[in-house]
């Protein structure tokens, strides 16, 4: 790894020098001097992304192509006396800004404080005392302790280590733990960098670099600059490129047709520009952030905390969700029920030795360590520990020394075939005997019978070994003699049934990836009637190549005895299968799997890596707070896409009728002015869609962005709207020999009334009356319809070219309103089945 600038000579230095070099001492820093350490040197974040100033924002929004465009016009506006046209123009593009401005705010604040709420911390020294505060605190200086299961917070100095191990895969790719301790020859075994975990053993490290100053810091800077965008962020630009086709297609039809019949002037000019305009859906931005943040909050009303707020789409369009069983297919209550011998009856030798074990290793200690302990720690024999060579995921084995009257033991206890395969004798009756294959073929019966039960082993062997030896390695754990095994017992949770059923009848497979042995999955499995097929080994797929292994994940539920690597491939075969792959875990060894996945869960009481890995965190161990959070995760994508639809149809429609209206009237069928103001109206009444209702059928299956489908909604319901567009000029003309006014007046009225009140069609595949909305979009969507209407019909109107119309026009006006939305209604069922079965054809240049 190349030198990072800045804190390398402190690594060559002792301990001493450090401290004096870094303005710190061995009981840390003070709490005053690390709050001016902050405030000078930012936060303790890889990519400090600096919160943008109001004035910033709104300078950005004002650089934007379309509100420059808009400013353009109200420019010219103002040159050539067009006064009514600037001022509205002007006050358009700051309401939208306004109003994208404070939702924005509002949508950042909430986002923020649930992150807060689930940030990762770390335990450092402030005052003498030993206290925990959120990683992004940490400061140059700092002394921070780290146990198994933490992420390092900075670079810094080993100060002092017991039997550490740390996976800094994330920096050198490596997936084996490397060791770190304090008097190392080498300079990086006595570092510890920013980003890599901590697998085994504890320490104290000294802080001598954080934020972007670390090298993981200038890693995730160079690879944030590269980041791919996400599906979400894909589908947002595929809206964006669609509206600017159909944008660019009807302006330049406008400006040639003017052009032939006028000639180019500034109203034309104008009226080109509205058009783009009242194409363009201003508020997507605001309407995206606002329904998305206003899920991340529903969702942590039901223990669901989201920290990337398009997770949400994710989760909604997952279709398999993968997951360990502890703690969300049983009770995380880990019970030490029995403890038996080679010939399966018990045997207090074996709990001696597994409480020996348990008490004296070191590392983090787990479920099975606590359940052991639970009732007393050595008891009456007084062992000391010597070295020891804690547990890790690839050996599935934890050994240590223990010395007792100048004599040591090695104690190992692990994953019993592992433990099997580490011994060549037995103890049975008090005596040691060797262990011939008949012997391994009945202890290895014994260990599928007990799994078959669903009961959980953890065996146990020893050896003499000598006293004077300073250091274990894997090399010491052989010639084991076996003593037996702790029998455990995790009962099946009792919601968890439920919660399959739910998540199935959402459309999700449930795929069970384990540490476990097959039995005891298979035990659970067969409790809880998840009704799986196919059983993986992880020493199967070691022997399989990825693409070998992509053929089978799909048929295949069931996934044993994986390291984390393992579980990393599986979830990536899922996804090359074209899956939206979730995988739920808490625990170090889950935290790769976390990462590859299309959206990564953990829980609020998991490990730091697993945590900071995750997009969702649980604050619950439940399934059944996923299937609540894939039902809001779907109700969020469905009120971001009901805007889509009602966006790009009405106002396609709208503004298709305008383009060839223009074709053959002699003025144009409404001012410029006018369809801004129209395209502002519009958009007020759709700002209540984030807190709209969803109808079950939108929740039932996964959900992919797919313009495909809104562009064929789009080509059915907007030439329906311009039928009717079109069907209210031939009344204008014909019937009422309306003037330009008149007509302005008449269509800015009927256009407004359709485009609103369709909203209440089109916002649900059922019958509208069988599906309400939310109070608050029928309040914006109607007091927008009356604001527009109040201003259009009374003497406001006179500043927008508005004048009064008689009452047969308006009796007229409505009824074609009327005979346009009942159509719609029955319409819209063509057009949902269309853009879902994707059975209609569009020209190519709307496609590419």
């Amino acid at each position: 790894m190349a030198g990072t600038a800045g804190h390398d000579p402190i690594f060559k230095a002792s301990i001493d020098e450090a401290f004096k070099l870094l303005g710190s001492r061995r009981d840390g820093l003070s709490g005053d001097e690390a709050a001016a350490r902050l405030k000078r040197n930012g936060p303790n974040l890889p990519v400090t992304s600096i919160r943008r100033t109001l004035a910033a924002k709104a300078l950005r929004r004002l650089a934007d192509p379309l509100v420059a465009i808009l400013l353009i016009a109200a420019f010219i506006s103002g040159v050539t006396g067009d006064w009514q046209s600037f001022v509205v123009i002007v006050v358009i593009v700051l309401m939208s800004i306004v109003l994208d401005l404070v939702q924005e705010q509002k949508a950042e604040k909430a986002v923020d404080a649930l992150k807060r709420s689930v940030a990762v911390t770390a335990t450092v020294r402030r005052d003498g005392a030993w206290l925990a505060i959120p990683v992004q605190d940490v400061v140059k200086g700092d002394v921070v302790h780290l146990a198994s299961g933490d992420l390092v917070p900075a670079d810094g100095l080993v100060l002092v280590a017991q039997q550490l191990l740390v996976n800094e895969a994330v920096l050198t790719g490596e997936t084996y733990a490397v060791e770190k301790r304090e008097a190392a020859a080498s300079d990086h075994d006595r570092v510890l960098y920013s980003g890599t975990s901590v697998v085994g053993g504890e320490a104290d490290l000294l802080v001598s670099a954080t934020g972007p100053a670390t090298r993981f810091g200038a890693i995730a800077a160079s690879l944030q600059e590269r980041e791919p965008p996400t599906a979400f962020e894909t589908g947002l630009h595929s809206l964006g490129m669609l509206i600017l086709r159909l944008t660019g297609f009807l302006v330049l039809f406008v400006l040639l047709t003017q052009l032939w019949r006028h000639g180019l002037s500034v109203e034309s000019f104008l009226f080109a520009v509205a058009l783009a305009v009242g194409l363009t859906p201003e508020l997507l931005p605001m309407v995206v952030t606002v329904t998305l943040a206003r899920g991340a909050e529903r969702m942590s009303k039901k223990k669901v905390v989201v920290k990337r707020l398009s997770a949400i789409h994710d989760l909604g369009s997952m279709d398999i969700l993968c997951t360990d069983k502890t703690g969300t297919l049983t009770e995380a209550r880990i019970a030490l029920v029995d403890r038996i011998d080679a010939d399966g009856q018990s045997s207090q030798r074996v709990e001696e030795l597994l409480r020996r074990n348990s008490a004296l290793i070191g590392g983090m200690r787990s479920a099975l360590d606590d359940a052991i302990l639970a009732n007393g720690g050595l008891g009456d024999e007084n062992w000391a520990k010597g070295c020891d060579l804690p547990f890790d995921f690839d050996r599935r084995r934890a050994s240590v020394m223990t010395l007792r009257d100048g004599k040591a033991e090695l104690v190992t206890k692990g994953a019993p075939e592992a433990i099997l395969a580490c011994c060549t004798h037995v103890e049975r009756n008090g005596a040691i005997v060797p262990l011939d294959e008949a012997g391994r073929s009945r202890i290895a019966a014994m260990f599928e019978q007990k799994g078959s039960e669903g009961f959980r082993l953890l065996a146990v062997a020893y050896r003499p070994i000598d006293p004077t030896i300073s250091r274990l390695a894997e090399a010491d754990e052989h010639d084991l003699v076996f003593a037996g095994c702790g029998v455990f017992l995790d009962p099946p949770k009792a919601s968890a049934k439920d919660a399959i059923v739910s998540l199935r009848k959402a459309g999700i497979a449930l795929k069970i990836i384990s540490g476990d042995a097959a039995p005891v999955v298979a035990h659970l499995v067969q409790s809880l009637d998840i009704p799986a097929k196919g059983m993986l080994t992880g020493e199967e797929i070691e022997a399989m190549t990825d693409a070998a292994l992509a053929s089978r994940v799909v048929d295949t539920d069931l996934f044993v005895r994986v390291s984390p690597d393992q579980k990393r491939r599986i979830v990536l075969a899922l996804r090359r299968r074209g899956h939206t792959t979730g995988f739920l875990g808490d625990g170090i060894n889950d935290a790769p799997a976390i990462h590859a996945a299309d959206v990564g869960l953990s829980v609020e009481g998991g490990t730091d890596v697993a945590r900071e890995a995750a997009d969702i965190i649980l604050l619950a161990t439940d399934l059944q707070v996923i299937a609540d959070g894939v039902a809001e995760g779907r109700r969020t994508f469905a009120n971001i896409m009901k805007y889509v639809r009602m966006g790009t149809s009405s106002n396609f429609g709208n503004m298709l009728s305008t383009a060839l209206a223009s074709l053959v009237l002699p003025f144009l069928p409404l001012a410029p002015l006018q369809i801004l103001l129209n395209n502002l109206l519009y958009d007020l009444s759709e700002i209540g869609i984030p807190f709209d209702r969803a109808d079950e059928e939108e929740l039932a299956t996964p959900k992919k962005w797919d313009m495909g489908q809104a562009l064929h909604f789009t080509l059915v319901m907007g030439p329906l709207s311009s039928l009717f567009d079109l069907t209210t000029f031939a009344v204008l003309i014909f019937v009422f020999k309306a003037s330009a006014p008149v007509f302005q007046t008449a269509w800015f009225v009927e256009s407004i009334l359709t485009q609103i009140l369709v909203i209440f069609v089109i916002r649900t595949a059922k019958p509208f009356w069988k599906s309400r909305a939310h109070p608050i979009l029928t309040a914006t969507s109607l007091g927008a319809l009356a604001v527009s209407l109040g201003i259009a019909l009374s003497g406001i109107g006179a500043f927008f070219g508005f004048v009064s119309l008689p009452l047969p026009l308006l009796g007229a006006i409505v009824l074609i309103s009327a005979g346009y939305l009942t159509l719609a209604e029955i319409i819209k069922r063509f057009a949902f089945a269309v853009s879902s079965g994707r059975r209609l054809h569009h020209p190519a240049f709307l496609r590419h």
